[in-house]
C-alpha cells in the first residue's frame, strides 16, 4: 500500500462515516483527481466500499 493509499484509508477511518473524495482531498491535502485514483486501487482491494452513490467508508465498517 502507497503513502497516499494509507494516509486516505486514515482519513476514512478518522471520519468515522462515508466521506467524499473532495473531503478526504480537503483533509489530506492530496489532489481530488488524485484521491478518486487512489479510492478506485482501494476499492479493486476491497479496502473500502461505497454504502452510497460518491461516498466511500473503509471495509471493515460494513
Amino acid at each position: 500500500m502507497t503513502d497516499n493509499e494509507q494516509k486516505v484509508l486514515a482519513a476514512m477511518k478518522e471520519a468515522g462515516k462515508p466521506v467524499r473524495p473532495g473531503d478526504i482531498a480537503t483533509k489530506t491535502g492530496i489532489d481530488s483527481k488524485e484521491v478518486s485514483k487512489i479510492i478506485k486501487a482501494l476499492k479493486q482491494k476491497e479496502e473500502v466500499y461505497s454504502p452510497k452513490r460518491c461516498y466511500y467508508a473503509p471495509a471493515e465498517e460494513k
